[in-house]
């Protein structure tokens, strides 16, 4: 049976790679992509998930409008890193347009999806985690009917890419993440940011996967370039722990809900948000030592099998 997803997005290059990496997988069903606030404006990542659907020749997917702000925070995008429009600023004048999107809010149609295939569903999170914490509270049943929940989001090591000590989709909704780490007691699993540094793409790697002689691939390569050229910098490469090459960020996530053999180290351990601090707001804190007593505990991956990792990514724009 295939493996049933929904993946909740803010498609900037990354997320974009994790949905063509999805996509290209015969063994994964994509129920739908609900859209959040997060790289760029909403209504920038509806048209970049339209954008990806059409390159892969699957605008059959429903995608859906979600939350354009956060709970509580002051509204926060991950600057120009992505581009000013979230895909490399190389626009498309034949883009598909939002009269394709779906009518139902983001929302709801997960908690209607999930409730449909109770204990079938995985949940992708690669955005700020708005959308799931107000599904949540609608429906305080959501978590236990879901059969897995995928987060690229929060640090183990209090290394910060947006504040001294948080990572940006957690500091993007510090309340959100917060709520989604304390009330989803669904099997949860982590790709935080350094992990997903120490896990990094060759630039040789990179060359060779972009350079395949598809449309995919040509898509990626152009949309791409802009934050790869940023990501070769010698400044960006100091922020990262071990930045010898290209971190797809959000394309960890999917790609360990999709293949449970992907991830072979990991902690288990209990997880929750810094919601004070002018330096720790945002920042995930480990509870290795128990002291908070909570039963539920996150699977916080440490280390990738890159070999079957960069397999994917090949694959996904054959």
């Amino acid at each position: 049976m295939k493996k049933k997803l929904i993946l909740d997005v803010d498609t900037g290059v990354d997320d974009a790679q994790g949905i063509m990496l999805a996509l290209a997988d015969p063994n994964v069903e994509i129920l739908g992509i609900t859209c959040c606030h997060g790289n760029t404006p909403l209504e920038n990542v509806l048209k970049n998930t339209l954008r990806v659907l059409k390159v892969c020749n699957r605008l059959d997917i429903p995608v859906y409008r979600g939350c354009s702000v956060p709970l509580l925070a002051q509204k926060k995008t991950a600057g120009d890193y992505h581009g000013k429009d979230g895909l490399g600023d190389v626009p498309d004048p034949d883009a598909p347009g939002l009269e394709l999107l779906q009518k139902r809010n983001a929302v709801k149609a997960m908690i209607k999806m999930v409730k449909e295939n109770p204990g079938e569903v995985t949940l992708v999170a690669t955005a700020p985690l708005t959308n799931l914490a107000v599904a949540v509270q609608l429906e305080p049943s959501l978590p236990e009917k879901l059969k897995a929940l995928y987060i690229m989001g929060g640090n183990m090591e209090s290394r910060g890419n947006t504040t001294v000590c948080g990572e940006f989709n957690f500091v993007a909704d510090p309340e959100a993440a917060y709520i989604v780490l304390d009330r989803y007691t669904c099997p949860t699993y982590i790709a935080t940011w350094e992990f997903s540094c120490r896990n990094s793409l060759p630039w040789s790697f990179c060359d060779k996967w972009l350079d395949q002689n598809t449309e995919k691939a040509a898509f990626m390569k152009k949309i791409s370039s802009l934050s790869m050229k940023k990501a070769q910098s010698a400044d960006y490469q100091k922020e990262i722990t071990e930045g010898k090459g290209f971190n797809s960020c959000d394309t960890y996530a999917v790609a360990a809900a999709i293949d449970d053999n992907l991830i072979i180290e990991s902690d288990v351990v209990a997880v929750t948000v810094e919601l004070e601090g002018t330096h720790t707001r945002g920042m995930m804190v480990l509870d290795y030592m128990e002291l908070l007593k909570k039963k539920h505990k996150a699977i916080v991956m440490k280390k990738v099998d890159l070999k079957s990792f960069k397999k994917k990514l090949m694959k996904s724009v054959e």
